[in-house]
């Protein structure tokens, strides 16, 4: 089963949403977010990225830095800015990027379902992210941004979020990036039950995105537990915030992949040393059009890698995706790239930015780059339910959940 339960959410006024509504934190740099945020005070990267309000020179895991979100995500609450809902409801939240829409409940999910691997993961962590957002929770007292899970889809979850959607929403803003976001309340008792009773129908509910969040809100719970006499085990702590979409209506983008250098190799020797794994042809475009493809921008064009029948387990749903390929059979044995979660010589450019970003980056300097065939849902899936984690940065989900929309306190 998937334990959901409602929530008194914090939300902005209507007239001061599209002001509040900030990127997540993971996205940006805190260069680019001081950028945004600048002339904006009530832009909620005040909260997620508080180092932007203080001196350059501080450590961003400064004490002062996590005071300081606390201090501004208490001020947005003491200014009328955010508003708590009177009763605990649950929430519908609706992205729209071009053609493309998607929605999801907001809702509190269960920590013990996480430890018990009922939520599950795609992806590794790494503890100092972990610590930092554990950080920020704890100051905070608060899920200041949601995770963002998914579910196989459920027709009937499907027909009651429609219907929810047929009434007019209590927030509705285009962001400066022209996504669209809105949100609906669900307050009345018998619709938040039937949530309740529909998800508990639920097998799993997978990490989409925001693998560091989720730890992070987990961690704490546990450690909150761990101080409590006699838990009751529906603390505030025993849960986070999270917005819930079905896997139907998402979007993975590529995740693609940069080279500073060819490991000493010479652009000839190279290349013979690809076309052994890789049918290697002049592209006609930037971007692989069939799994086990890849773009390859190298000596100023584009190149078609296709890698050859046997040089990869088709059958494993780790090792035979896209990204586990070109890692096993090029970054890894050629270009030397043996850890790319730590490798100062590989960047990752996500899909949203478009192929030209990697034109630019091989013209200011970096050798080569890679175009990917975006991992499938499917796929997502299949390594999550095996118990398996993916290679790092095998995931772009776009259109990216917008904070501050709705807030969780854990004083309830």
């Amino acid at each position: 089963m998937s334990a959901i339960r409602p929530f008194r959410g914090f939300r902005p006024r209507p007239d001061v949403a599209g002001e509040v509504a900030a990127p997540p934190y993971d996205v940006i740099s805190t260069d680019e977010a001081r950028i945004l945020a600048a002339g904006r005070p009530l832009s909620f990267l005040h909260v997620g990225k508080p180092e932007i309000d203080l001196d350059p020179a501080i450590d961003h895991y400064d004490d002062r830095v996590y005071r300081k979100g606390c201090e501004n995500l208490r001020r947005l609450i003491s200014d009328g800015v955010l508003v708590r809902d009177a009763t605990a409801c649950m929430y519908v939240y609706q992205q729209r990027m071009g053609p493309h829409a998607q929605s999801g409940v907001v809702a509190a999910c269960s920590v013990r379902e996480y430890e018990q691997g009922l939520i599950k993961r795609h992806e590794h962590t790494r503890k100092d992210k972990e610590d930092d957002r554990t950080r920020h929770v704890t100051e905070c007292d608060a899920n200041a941004e949601p995770v963002f899970l998914t579910y196989r889809p459920v027709a009937d979850i499907d027909a009651l979020v429609d219907r929810v959607r047929s009434r007019a929403p209590a927030c509705d803003v285009v962001c400066d990036d022209g996504i669209g976001h809105k949100v609906w309340v669900v307050s009345d008792p018998a619709e938040v039950a039937t949530l309740v009773a529909l998800f508990a129908t639920v097998p799993a509910l997978y990490v989409a995105d925001g693998h560091h969040r989720t730890a992070a809100a987990v961690r704490h719970g546990v450690a909150a537990r761990a101080k409590t006499t006699s838990p009751r085990g529906d603390e505030p702590y025993e849960s986070f915030m999270a917005v819930v979409f079905p896997s139907d209506q998402l979007r993975i983008l590529d995740y693609n992949r940069v080279v500073r250098d060819l490991n000493g190799l010479t652009e000839g020797a190279f290349l013979d040393r690809v076309r052994e794994r890789f049918d290697v042809s002049q592209a006609t475009g930037p971007r692989p059009h069939d799994p086990t493809t890849f773009g390859m921008f190298f000596q100023g064009k584009w190149w078609r890698l296709a890698a050859r029948p046997g040089t990869y387990p088709e059958h494993d749903p780790v090792a035979g995706l896209d990204v586990s390929i070109l890692q096993d059979n090029l970054l890894g044995p050629i270009l030397g790239i043996a850890d790319p979660r730590t490798d100062k010589r590989i960047d990752f450019v996500g899909g949203i930015r478009g192929t030209t970003a990697l034109e630019k980056r091989c013209a200011a300097g970096w050798a080569v780059a890679f175009s990917m065939f975006p991992t499938s849902l499917d796929q997502l899936l299949a390594v999550a339910d095996a118990g398996h984690v993916m290679p790092p940065k095998s995931t772009w989900f776009e259109p990216k959940l917008r904070s501050g929309l709705v807030v969780r306190l854990l004083d309830e």
